[in-house]
């Protein structure tokens, strides 16, 4: 990795933290740090499951434990159990609570316009254009992908999205049991690998690798949700299967696609795709396509 690139992170990670005050145990001249302030903002009005809070904030269990117990201390929250699984806490703002956060709110709004008002026009619509590439860069280095069972609850998810859209999308709609989707068992190890890439812990794409013996390597069942597309993850889909299927002896990989989904079709372009004859008679492909691959 370019060791300009790292000093240049470092840099602008010291000149943010500096400018809007988290160095301060005062945050926002209230009496709480930083940690204790996001957490009463992510809470938010209808309350939050404590695991799912952890999980957004990607933060220690005992670290978000010591949190909130100040908080309760200070009357602004109520820990309970949830109400259909008493293993669950949830946690809700009191009326304290939501004061404070409303003055939270006002004294956030009076920073960042501290942050532009010495600007001038030009340099201020520069400011905010780049906090919106850095926002997109940093929430696209957040997601994690992993492989999972296609039976867990967040690949099943993922799943009935990608049904719903392709039904939505497909001028004849879209029937599971027409299509040539495979079954469970063949995304799989050794047979395949399923993906599910997160953000914040929460299930936000998939796809699958089919590895038959003697035959090319096959992606299956990729799927973006439409909130987090331009982030870059299905290319990064892209790339993980090709490294997956080369890691397994494959030198071809293929796809097919449907011709509603053009977007798709010119990532496939781009990534080094060839279109190909058809090469399974899928009834909702239109485009077929394989690509040589090498292991590195």
């Amino acid at each position: 990795m370019d060791v300009a690139q790292i000093e240049q992170v470092r840099r602008f990670n010291r000149t943010v933290t500096e400018r809007v005050g988290v160095l301060h145990d005062h945050y926002l001249g209230r009496d709480r740090p930083v940690g204790e302030a996001r957490l009463l903002w992510e809470i938010g009005e209808q309350g939050q499951d404590v695991r799912r809070l952890r999980e957004r904030l990607g933060l220690d269990s005992g670290y978000v434990s010591r949190l909130l117990r100040s908080l309760e201390s200070d009357g602004l929250v109520m820990l309970e159990p949830h109400p259909e699984d008493r293993r669950v806490r949830t946690v809700r703002l009191t009326d304290a609570g939501r004061a404070e956060r409303a003055t939270l709110d006002r004294r956030s709004d009076e920073l960042a316009g501290s942050l532009l008002e010495p600007l001038n026009a030009a340099q201020r619509t520069r400011l905010v254009a780049a906090m919106a590439e850095v926002d997109r860069l940093l929430t696209a280095a957040t997601v994690t992908v992993d492989a999972a069972d296609p039976d867990h609850p967040d690949a099943q998810h993922c799943l009935r999205s990608y049904a719903t859209e392709l039904q939505e999308r497909f001028e004849t709609g879209f029937d599971p049991a027409r299509s040539l989707l495979p079954d469970a068992g063949e995304l799989r190890p050794p047979h395949g690998l399923f993906l599910i890439a997160r953000l914040h812990g929460e299930p936000v794409g998939c796809a699958g690798l089919k590895l038959p013996p003697s035959a090319p390597a096959e992606i299956k069942r990729m799927w973006v949700a439409p909130h987090t597309r331009g982030l870059g993850l299905a290319r990064r889909f892209l790339a993980e299967l090709e490294v997956r299927a080369a890691e397994h002896g494959r030198d071809v990989l293929r796809l097919d696609t449907n011709k509603a989904l053009d977007a798709a079709i010119g990532l496939y372009h781009s990534f080094g795709f060839e279109e190909v004859a058809a090469f399974n008679n899928e009834p909702y492909a239109h485009h077929w396509f394989e690509k040589r691959i090498t292991k590195d």
